[in-house]
């Protein structure tokens, strides 16, 4: 019924096909799986692993324990959670299409922001753009503020969606930032560049112009992903 597990990809296979038996109706929503002894023999695997793969499932809202009868797809397994591999998402080619990724999140979530921001918001977005300068004025690379002050802007769009939906991309794209940062920092024309840029998105933003808020943020990704070309970075 299942295929052998290489060793190098234990937990995560068996997740995956997991999933993909969910996913062909083998194990159908409000189905038990089979118990850990009998995963762990189909597999060829250890029960260790096997629990860890179930935790996954878990984790994500697949699977669900009942207490004295086993392990159940939930109702909801069909809709799968998004996964991005964070080995891969630090590969040139994955920067590349994480930076369209933002772009096209990003330039929505500034349009949305011009439209619905507060002055409290406008306040915290001013914050948060000159704490990239003094992080990067203190010898830091300035990651850390400069998804914070893309974070602040999502969260002055009102939406929650778009915040959760930064968070989650935020997760893969700080390896992809640190290294759009350190190639900028090693270049003062790109680091006024992007000091530039960020201010045009925050000037957009607090005149309520949708349509130049993400203009800027689109051409703020664009201009990152044209710097790493630039440095040779590919």
């Amino acid at each position: 019924m299942f295929a052998k597990v290489p060793a190098n990809v234990l937990s995560d296979s068996v997740a995956q096909q997991l999933l993909d038996k969910i996913e062909a109706g083998v194990f159908a929503p409000g189905s038990k799986i089979p118990s850990e002894a009998l995963l762990s023999e189909a597999f060829g695997v250890s029960r260790t692993v096997v629990r860890e793969a179930i935790s996954r499932l878990k984790n994500e809202g697949v699977l669900q324990p009942q207490q004295g009868r086993g392990i159940f797809v939930t109702a909801h397994a069909s809709i799968r959670p998004l996964r991005i591999d964070a080995d891969e998402a630090s590969l040139p080619g994955s920067v590349f299409h994480l930076l369209d990724l933002r772009r096209a999140i990003e330039a929505e979530i500034a349009s949305e922001a011009a439209i619905n921001r507060s002055e409290t918001d406008l306040v915290a977005i001013d914050e948060a753009l000159a704490a990239i300068d003094e992080e990067v004025a203190d010898g830091h690379d300035g990651v850390r503020a400069d998804v914070a002050f893309h974070r602040t802007i999502a969260q002055a769009t009102g939406n929650p969606y778009f915040i959760r939906t930064l968070e989650f991309v935020s997760q893969y794209l700080e390896t992809a930032t640190r290294i759009t940062r350190t190639n900028e920092a090693r270049r003062e024309d790109f680091s006024r560049q992007v000091h530039e840029e960020h201010q045009a998105i925050v000037a957009a933003i607090r005149l309520g112009d949708p349509l130049a808020a993400a203009n800027a943020a689109r051409q703020h990704i664009y201009n990152a992903a044209r710097r790493l070309r630039q440095a040779g970075f590919a």
